[in-house]
């Protein structure tokens, strides 16, 4: 199929686009890698009147350090991460993570702030996020730039507290997480995750002092699980008998949807299982 006819506009700096976003309106999207945005046009889900094409740039695309911490620019693309030179080994878990993405051809031209904006509950920079309490930065208007929490950008299916005029330009992870794995099941790979689960654990040599539970595909949103946390909370020594424990914690406090891709009781399960195997991966760091 083809898209419904758009007007192309090509921005040429970051107050560029919210200049055109302004103008244009609601009828008006960013336009970066073009690999979730494009495929909905193509089958009429999306119809935008102007797309707003971003790809030039540059100053967008990078994966900086910050003190402590890893900031990330929008366009920077998922093969960027994969492949970036001298990251902090805290943040393996994010280039381990984009081999989950699609396939190289899809990596090397999807970016990490359209994975943001499209707010895919499966995609796996939008369960990062949540998960290691990140902060989206978004420009506005005249300049104006706010930070939103990654839990508080989130709003259900592809939907984001982001306003029409806003776009992200970066994320920023504030801390490293030595001890923290993202694993997921599809039904082929490269497809998108029928669930997906990151773990992100705070360890004392082998004791379990707390940690992170994130899941995608049990909600409309990426959620971290209280149920499971607490689990973690209450510590342990390394190992199956923790780990089950807390992926069963979580198996019962999730309520996911049941659709063409599986059941609730099969989502509950799948949570189990890749909970269990997250925990485990993560210890092993």
């Amino acid at each position: 199929m083809k898209p419904a006819a758009f007007t192309y506009h090509r921005a040429r700096d970051v107050d560029g686009v919210t200049a055109l976003l302004t103008e244009l309106g609601d009828d008006a999207k960013i336009i970066a890698g073009g690999q979730s945005l494009v495929p909905m046009m193509n089958f009429r889900l999306a119809r935008p009147r102007h797309l707003v094409d971003v790809s030039r740039l540059s100053t967008l695309r990078h994966v900086t350090p910050d003190g402590a911490g890893l900031r990330i620019g929008a366009l920077t693309t998922h093969h960027d991460v994969e492949t970036a030179d001298g990251l902090d080994p805290g943040f393996t878990i994010l280039r381990e993570a984009m081999a989950w993405v699609g396939h190289l051809p899809i990596r090397s031209l999807g970016t990490v702030g359209g994975s943001l904006a499209h707010a895919d509950a499966t995609a796996e920079w939008c369960l990062l996020a949540v998960l290691l309490n990140a902060r989206v930065t978004a420009r506005g208007p005249g300049g104006s730039e706010r930070q939103i929490a990654a839990a508080d950008l989130f709003l259900g299916f592809y939907s984001t507290t982001l306003e029409p005029d806003e776009f992200i330009t970066e994320v920023v992870f504030p801390r490293p997480a030595p001890h923290a794995a993202l694993t997921e099941f599809a039904e082929r790979h490269g497809d998108f995750a029928t669930v997906a689960a990151a773990v992100d654990l705070d360890l004392d040599g082998d004791t379990v002092r707390g940690g992170r539970v994130a899941l995608g595909g049990v909600a409309p949103t990426p959620v971290r699980v209280d149920a499971a946390e607490e689990v973690l909370r209450r510590g342990g020594r390394v190992g199956p008998q923790l780990f089950t424990e807390c992926a069963d914690a979580a198996a019962e406090a999730i309520d996911p949807p049941s659709d063409a891709n599986g059941t609730a009781d099969y989502r509950k399960a799948l949570a189990r299982t890749l909970i269990t195997r997250a925990c485990a991966e993560a210890s092993e760091r």
